[in-house]
């Protein structure tokens, strides 16, 4: 475990990664793009109660905000292969632009109902997979590989900065505007990205093998037992997670809760998020395996004080270690991807990622709401800080018999070499 010297770590990395001509461009449309989902997360709750009162059509609205991202990941690969990652992320951006922009024209027009609303947002979520994977895919394209972890780290510190900015600023915007009025703008952010998209000099495409299918990121997943296994780890990871999302809200709002304290929560996850973003780069020395495992071991240990039923204060810390875990394991997982998969399917095996993560986390949620009926919020949290400490124990057994190598010809991943 050697590790990479310290002038290629830390902030300098993130500098680097800013000096590069590309990135720079293409950074403060990423930014604004991230606020927008921010804002979406209120707007799209509150357009859906606005044209409802029917609690089951708004989770279908908040739902068919994302999950169609899954289904686009598996059945477009055969119409997008080869594109280079601008242009897969130019094709998201512009695509949500247009069908997100045509909900506010559809509500000034007096046509939208809960149904076209449930649609166009169903719609505009069908490329949200391969737009992440574009970035991702970007980011190897235009970045030497020492520089690939502190590229993701940035784009994850711009995603978690967007989540913790968004929501103050759509309820700001909803004081003087609409529902529909906030996702406007939450359009107008996607039409600045695909802008930027458009603008930037492009990649030269990578032609894939003739044979091609869209299932080739399921195929090459398949052949491949480290990104089997990285997949697999995400798919569990997301899935005992997901569950915190109905759990943590019913635990804090009891009777001696208050909205408050939800909110504080939510802060220190998004603001232990971005710390842990800053901080990545200066784990490039260790192995990447050892990175990943020791997130979704510290996400355990950071909920076992809300399953313990620890003081406040205490518990708050603990989800902020939480959010601290969260960044480096988005960023070093990535790079794992781009460092396995072959160039020419990199953007298909994130998409495939993309996708186990768009159903994970909702199937995590909807067994939480069962779990939390029968066995209590509290209970449901320590179940899931548990699971989460016995998979990162389970992963790190596999890792150390490398049974996640290959064949014979895969690199050795317990290096950072």
């Amino acid at each position: 475990m050697v590790g990479i010297r310290f002038a290629e770590g830390g902030v300098l990395s993130h500098w680097l990664v800013l000096s590069n001509p590309t990135f720079r461009r293409l950074a403060p449309g990423m930014a604004l793009s991230y606020l927008g989902d921010g804002i979406a997360v209120v707007a799209v709750v509150l357009l859906a109660q606005e044209l409802t009162a029917n609690a089951t059509l708004v989770g279908l609205a908040v739902t068919a905000s994302s999950l169609p991202g899954a289904v686009g990941a598996l059945v477009l690969g055969r119409f997008l292969q080869g594109r280079s990652g601008a242009e897969l992320a130019f094709g998201d951006a512009a695509w949500r632009f247009l069908t997100l922009g045509s909900i506010p024209l559809a509500h000034v027009a007096g046509v939208l109902d809960i149904g076209l609303c449930i649609g166009l947002l169903a719609a505009s979520s069908v490329l949200h997979s391969w737009g992440s994977a574009g970035r991702f895919t970007l980011i190897a394209e235009i970045l030497p590989q020492r520089q690939h972890l502190a590229g993701n780290s940035l784009l994850a510190i711009l995603s978690e900065a967007g989540t913790i900015a968004g929501p103050p600023v759509a309820a700001l915007l909803l004081v003087f505007w609409s529902p529909a009025g906030a996702i406007a703008l939450d359009a107008l952010t996607f039409g600045v990205l695909a802008l930027s998209y458009y603008l930037v000099r492009i990649p030269a495409r990578i032609a894939p093998p003739p044979s091609a299918s869209r299932l080739s990121g399921l195929a090459v997943v398949r052949q491949t037992p480290a990104l089997l296994g990285l997949i697999a780890l995400s798919a569990v990871f997301f899935f005992l997670f997901g569950p915190v999302y109905v759990a943590l809200p019913t635990l804090v709002q009891q009777p001696d809760g208050t909205a408050l304290a939800l909110a504080t929560f939510y802060s220190a996850f998004g603001i232990g998020a971005v710390l842990g973003g800053l901080i990545t780069p200066y784990l490039s020395g260790f192995s990447p395996w050892l990175i990943t495992v020791a997130g979704v071991l510290t996400a355990g240990l950071g909920l076992l004080p809300l399953g313990l039923g620890a003081a406040t204060p205490a518990s708050i810390v603990g989800f902020a270690l939480v959010g601290l875990s969260w960044a480096p394991y988005q960023a070093t997982s990535i790079a794992l991807y781009q460092r396995l998969a072959p160039a020419e399917r990199l953007a298909q095996v994130l998409a495939v990622d993309s996708a186990v993560a768009l159903l994970a986390v909702p199937a995590g949620t909807a067994l939480g709401g069962l779990a939390v009926e029968y066995g209590g919020a509290q209970g449901t949290l320590l179940a899931c800080a548990v699971g989460l400490v016995a998979l990162a124990g389970v992963a790190a057994l596999l890792v150390r018999q490398k049974l996640f190598s290959g064949p014979g010809n895969e690199p050795d991943l317990t290096s950072s070499r």
